[in-house]
């Protein structure tokens, strides 16, 4: 199981992360950051425990250009 963290406050609504894995991200219509379904949040960091495909989730990470996402095994 792999943890994804990811830092809402860096995201700059670029939708890499939505357009890869639709099933874990959502846009919102309110701010056009990124929100990560199915997380906890803490002061703007999101948290979830994840057995998604791990690799689609590294993927994401590393094309993040704000770098918001790490993924923790």
């Amino acid at each position: 199981m792999s943890k994804i963290i990811y830092y809402r406050k860096k995201c700059i609504g670029c939708g890499i992360c939505y357009e890869r894995q639709p099933h874990q991200w959502r846009m919102s219509r309110k701010d056009g950051k990124a929100n990560l379904i199915g997380s906890t949040v803490n002061k703007e960091i999101y948290l979830k425990f994840s057995t998604a495909s791990l690799h689609g989730t590294l993927l994401v990470a590393g094309s993040c250009p704000a770098g918001a996402i790490k993924v923790v095994l």
